[in-house]
């Protein structure tokens, strides 16, 4: 196996499963893992959901996300330009940008299956 470089797919690729409240753009995918860009308009939420087998790592480029988790949602994490989050598999949750200017986020997931699953909650 080689270094390459890899074009991405194109924004919102067909293949990609959306949650309300954001916009995924999926960069590339194989078999064990997905990448992507995140955004989220100013001041918004988005659905509940979680990343199935996946584990996955929030790279926040800009702006601010929170994300809610845990039994009913009480649970919260907050993170700002630079930070790194750590989502383990399974994880039922939502993001919301709490500021004014649109969020940007890189995404690493690491797994297997379907990476989005959108659900009622909190549970």
């Amino acid at each position: 196996m080689s270094i390459k470089k890899i074009t991405p797919q194109g924004k919102n690729n067909p293949k990609t499963i959306q949650t309300s409240g954001m916009s995924r753009e999926e960069l590339f995918t194989n078999p064990d893992a997905w990448t992507g860009i995140v955004k989220t308009d100013p001041n918004t939420s988005s659905g509940w959901h979680h990343h199935g087998d996946y584990d996955t790592y929030v790279y926040v480029i800009a702006g601010n996300v929170r994300l809610d988790f845990g039994q009913n949602g009480k649970n919260v994490i907050e993170a700002g330009q630079g930070d790194v989050v750590f989502i383990p598999k399974g994880t039922i949750h939502k993001e919301s940008n709490p500021n004014s200017k649109e969020g940007e986020l890189f995404v690493i997931r690491v797994g297997s299956g379907t990476p989005v699953f959108n659900v009622e909650g909190p549970y």
